[in-house]
């Protein structure tokens, strides 16, 4: 049965859809069956692997009950890689769910299937903590946090981890911190070495050994419609991204 990773951050632009992205590539690669969820309406998780958000069927209609999850697969064009899309119908959502009764398990129950069919499962989720991230937070076995090196990244952690402790005692028993992955890294810098120090010290046992760096390619790939693994296999970035799937591997 396979593992459900949430990649969570309610701070825009710390690397959550890079890191779902080259992850879920990354173990791809490695031969597990691996599907990618884009749980953001912006889409950028299925733009960065070279889809239109304008397809049909798309992960909002799971979530509507229109149609189901397994159905809804695309290939991506990396082996043993499947995308659950999605496109901006999805904003509408974050207005339904909550009209719903149980809604908050809706993404649980409609990727169940799933996880017979892949080893990993990794949820993309938007830059917020309303219902849709609440929904895979829920559907998930593990949240992996990417967290900027920047002093403002460290601000939205003590939210996210209440909202975790929530969903955990409420929602959620099983969901565990599989991580904090310091992204944007320039060691260069003070304030980069800083927050990696105080991150750290924080949270001990937590944070991924790995570090993702600043790097052009990881930047400019999603504009190629591809992982940066595939753009440019011996930058920088795609060396950090292949040391962060073993680590998420080795962690379970």
């Amino acid at each position: 049965m396979g593992t459900v990773y949430a990649i969570a951050n309610q701070k825009g632009g710390v690397g959550k859809t890079t890191t779902a992205v080259n992850v879920a590539a990354c173990v791809a690669e490695a031969g597990y069956p691996t599907v990618l969820v884009d749980v953001d309406p912006q889409a950028n998780a299925t733009v960065g692997l070279g889809l239109p958000k304008t397809g049909s069927p798309s992960v909002y209609d799971v979530l509507a009950g229109r149609a189901n999850a397994t159905d809804a697969l695309v290939a991506t064009g990396i082996p043993n890689l499947r995308l659950l899309p999605a496109n901006p119908d999805l904003a509408a959502a974050n207005m339904e769910l909550p009209r719903e009764p149980g809604s908050e398990t809706r993404l649980r129950d409609a990727l169940a299937g799933l996880r017979d069919e892949a080893a990993f499962v990794l949820l993309d989720c938007p830059p917020s903590l309303g219902p849709l991230t609440v929904n895979a937070l829920v559907a998930a076995d593990r949240v992996i946090v990417p967290v900027q090196t920047e002093y403002f990244a460290l601000e939205g952690l003590a939210g996210l981890l209440e909202t975790l402790t929530l969903i955990q005692r409420e929602l959620n028993p099983r969901l565990a911190v599989s991580g904090f992955l310091l992204t944007m890294h320039d060691g260069r810098t003070r304030l980069a070495r800083d927050v990696e120090r105080e991150v750290r010290e924080h949270f001990p046992e937590l944070v991924f050994d790995t570090v993702i760096p600043r790097n052009v390619r990881i930047g400019e790939s999603p504009s190629f419609g591809r992982p940066v693994i595939h753009h440019d296999p011996h930058c920088a970035g795609a060396d950090a991204y292949f040391e962060l799937a073993k680590e998420v591997a080795a962690r379970g």
